[in-house]
């Protein structure tokens, strides 16, 4: 699995993989071989004009290029969606409008991003609804943080975020059972056997950590 490094920052080896079949006909004393090449996170050229005008799917843009998003495993994906869902049901059961994306684009500092899971509030959707991509970080965002990646990568793109009109960030770690959510100056770490709550935006939210990661 590629880690966050590879796919978000465009420094992934584009690896090949080769498949030989050989077949011997013994009447011609002959060899076919056949060779397929898959090349995945493919990079490519792409000026933002065109990114803003009509957004790949799965694609981010990093640094001038396209660098897609894979990796997606089916723990990342269901968590991913009790996330969303937890946090859409809580926003319409009390009423506080806005909207919750998956992998919705957004503009962070020179970059385009597509978080796990972002909530828009109904301010920031009233003005920017329409938007192919948001003109700024989400208020709040989760990211499924793969064990291969690694702390150095996770963080920056936290920063990153942060730093770009993000008021609070959920990092989720499905292996080790941890929630870390950064807001302001906060940094609270949740795990197993404890409650995780928002802290600035979508107040008053909470749930199990046992529950969201079961």
């Amino acid at each position: 699995m590629p880690t966050l490094q590879e796919y978000y920052f465009g420094k992934s080896e584009i690896t090949r993989s080769l498949r030989h079949h050989k077949k011997k006909e013994s009447q011609r004393g002959t060899e076919e071989m056949v060779a397929s090449i898959v090349v995945p996170n493919q990079i490519e050229a792409f000026s933002l004009e065109d990114y803003l005008q009509n957004p790949p799917e799965h694609m981010e843009w990093v640094d001038g290029q396209l660098v897609e998003k894979s990796g997606m495993t089916l723990k990342h994906g269901r968590i991913q969606a009790k996330v969303a869902t937890y946090w859409r049901n809580y926003k319409d059961n009390h009423n506080l409008g806005g909207e919750v994306y998956t992998e919705a684009p957004c503009r962070t500092n020179n970059r385009v991003r597509r978080p796990d899971v972002a909530y828009l509030t109904p301010e920031s959707l009233a003005q920017f609804g329409d938007s192919n991509v948001l003109p700024q970080s989400f208020p709040l965002i989760a990211e499924i943080i793969s064990p291969t990646d690694t702390a150095e990568d996770v963080f920056a793109k936290a920063n990153e975020y942060l730093e770009s009109g993000c008021k609070e960030i959920w990092l989720v770690l499905p292996d080790s059972q941890w929630i870390v959510v950064i807001a302001g100056q906060q940094r609270l770490l949740f795990s197993k056997g404890e409650v995780v709550s928002t802290q600035t935006i979508l107040e008053g939210f909470s749930v199990p950590v046992d529950e969201l990661l079961g």
